[in-house]
């Protein structure tokens, strides 16, 4: 279980700012599960890229339900290749290139509440270890 400290938003799931289109081609159930675990976080976003719907903390991509199938999850890169070691998470790939901190867990390692919140934990504990970002500022 995501551990969550008092002065942290008690956000609902519903709650979560959206930035995306009603129209997905993501797994909406895995994204719903995402939602559940990390409401209660704060400073978390949620915004369409890499054709999923990533779940941002402090504007860094902690994870994605991806529009592949499955999740992505930012991690730390130094411990990246240990996860793929011992775990059925892959690297990620862009354009032919593994992404060092980017890997990719399928849909079948993610069925019970349990895995999910391993990797959902990682990723925004990754994310939140990251400098946070400043919003982009609307052009006029």
């Amino acid at each position: 279980m995501l551990s969550v400290s008092s002065s942290r938003s008690t956000a609902r799931p519903g709650d979560l700012r959206r930035s995306y289109d009603a129209e997905v081609a993501y797994d909406e159930e895995l994204a719903n599960r995402i939602r559940e675990l990390i409401a209660a976080e704060a400073d978390v976003t949620e915004q369409q890229m890499f054709g999923g719907l990533a779940f941002l903390v402090g504007g860094n991509m902690a994870v994605a339900a991806s529009g592949r199938g499955g999740l992505m999850v930012r991690v730390d890169p130094a411990g990246s290749a240990a996860l793929v070691a011992s775990t059925t998470a892959q690297p990620m790939e862009m354009r032919g290139r593994e992404m060092n901190g980017w890997l990719r867990v399928d849909a079948e390692s993610l069925r019970t509440k349990r895995q999910l919140t391993k990797w959902v934990s990682l990723g925004t504990t990754y994310a939140r270890s990251l400098p946070a970002k400043q919003p982009k500022r609307k052009r006029r």
